[in-house]
């Protein structure tokens, strides 16, 4: 018997098919994603990151994101493109799952060209998914009055940005949304589906004024614009998945808090934040997702209302606003803060299954003499076992503290773990042993060279 003949008996014997071998799995993607309600610092981690990477990738979310990303000194702030498009050589892609305001992602380009020359040629960097949904001006005047009602009917707003988030997903979900390619294909078959939609929009909110003939005036300039840059997306994904070895990094947008489906619903975004949002927001397999790296703060925050545990409406609170100038990079808004709570992130890590994560901001607890970590919730004085999805449960559980020490010394000219105060090192392993995952960077300041990496 020949041998191929025999290696095809017991290959078949073994129940498989010798015909078909096993598809090459090809690159993987590297994650980040934030882990409590966003504004952990996941562009510092990014930009550490897309120093040395091929690809950088959105897979979620618009505008209503902010990265803050310092380099030589310049301060570069990002909501729609991947933090990415500062590094000369590497490509961004921005993925069918996010939504784009067209003259938003203009603006923003140009107001970073004019802060250093990190943007320098980026339309020949940046990529765009033809299935990526528009935003379109009435979006953000749509949210704008949404919130207003709100504030009429029930008394309390969500907090939304106002910059058109919800309700294109709103439209994209009722199936009535307009995408890029739409946009690039015929002008005039788009124009009309552009009235329809907003005569919808005008009818639901008879006080909504809308240009119609300006904004489609604008569109088609941006068509033009963008040619060059959009792509279909899943070849792209696939071309970037199976060609030559590749480090491809996605940027998760918002946080896992924040989750339409597992974040403190209804004061959520409108996207999926988790990372099943990186498969279905850039058309790869789950089995290409690699490395999944969590964002902490250390400590926690929030922007705008819904119910926060840990939150600490007092000196403390007042404190950490202060050191950590907590201002929301899209809104301006201050922010909430409290201790960090780790039944919140252990939530995140059970979501996202997180290989490490990074613990930035520690240089703002300097001036602490103990520090407190919410490690379990009581309601009712009977502890509970898991993160409650309801937000009146929520509003009142009963956050269990530990207290540690704190080190009351300057923690940021640290650039080693070594070099970090005892208690400082003791409060990392603390994070470490409960959540069961490794720290792979502390944070102590605002420059790339403050990220201290552990491995």
């Amino acid at each position: 018997m020949s041998e191929k003949r025999s290696t095809e008996l017991s290959a078949e014997q073994n129940g498989v098919d010798p015909r078909v071998t096993t598809p090459n799995v090809g690159n993987k993607v590297t994650v980040v994603l934030g882990a409590q309600w966003g504004d952990e610092g996941k562009g510092k981690v990014v930009d550490l990151l897309a120093q040395d990477a091929d690809i950088v990738c959105r897979c979620q979310g618009g505008n209503n994101a902010g990265h803050t990303v310092v380099v030589d000194s310049v301060e570069y702030d990002f909501h729609l493109l991947p933090s990415g498009i500062i590094n000369p050589k590497a490509t961004n892609f921005i993925g069918n799952g996010v939504v784009i305001h067209l003259p938003g992602l203009f603006e923003e380009a140009e107001k970073n060209l004019q802060k250093g020359k990190g943007l320098e040629g980026w339309q020949t960097r940046l990529f765009i998914s033809d299935r990526a949904h528009i935003v379109f001006d009435f979006h953000q005047a749509v949210d704008g009055v949404q919130e207003q009602q709100r504030q009429q009917q029930a008394g309390k707003k969500l907090g939304t940005t106002k910059k058109g988030i919800g309700p294109v997903y709103s439209s994209k979900a009722a199936r009535n949304g307009l995408r890029i390619c739409d946009l690039m294909s015929d002008f005039q078959e788009f124009s009309k589906r552009f009235k329809v939609l907003a005569a919808q929009y005008t009818s639901m909110y008879p006080t909504l004024e809308i240009d119609i003939e300006g904004e489609l005036e604008k569109l088609k300039v941006y068509v033009e614009k963008i040619k060059p840059m959009v792509r279909d997306g899943v070849q792209f994904m696939y071309e970037a998945l199976h060609g030559p070895p590749k480090k491809i990094l996605v940027e998760g947008a918002n946080a896992a808090l924040l989750d339409i489906d597992f974040g403190t619903y209804p004061f959520v975004t409108s996207s999926n934040c988790t990372v099943g949002g990186v498969c279905t927001g850039l058309g790869l397999p789950p089995r290409n997702v690699g490395k999944v790296y969590g964002v902490v703060k250390a400590y926690t925050t929030r922007v705008g209302v819904g119910a926060f545990p840990s939150e600490q409406n007092n000196e403390i609170g007042d404190l950490l606003q202060a050191r950590g100038k907590e201002v929301g990079v899209t809104t301006g808004r201050k922010r909430r803060c409290g201790w960090l709570d780790l039944v919140l992130v252990k939530y995140a890590q059970m979501l996202n299954g997180f290989t490490a994560i990074a613990v930035t901001k520690l240089d703002i607890l300097d001036v602490l003499p103990e520090i407190k970590v919410g490690v379990a919730y009581k309601v009712d004085d009977v502890v509970i076992p898991h993160f409650p999805a309801n937000q009146e449960v929520l509003q009142k559980v009963e956050v269990q503290y530990h207290t540690l020490p704190g080190w009351n010394s300057d923690t940021s000219t640290a650039r080693t773990f070594q070099e970090l105060p005892e208690n400082a090192q003791k409060y990392i392993r603390f994070i470490e042993d409960r959540l069961e995952v490794p720290v792979k960077w502390i944070g102590v300041g605002k420059s790339r060279e403050s990220m201290i990496q552990l491995f």
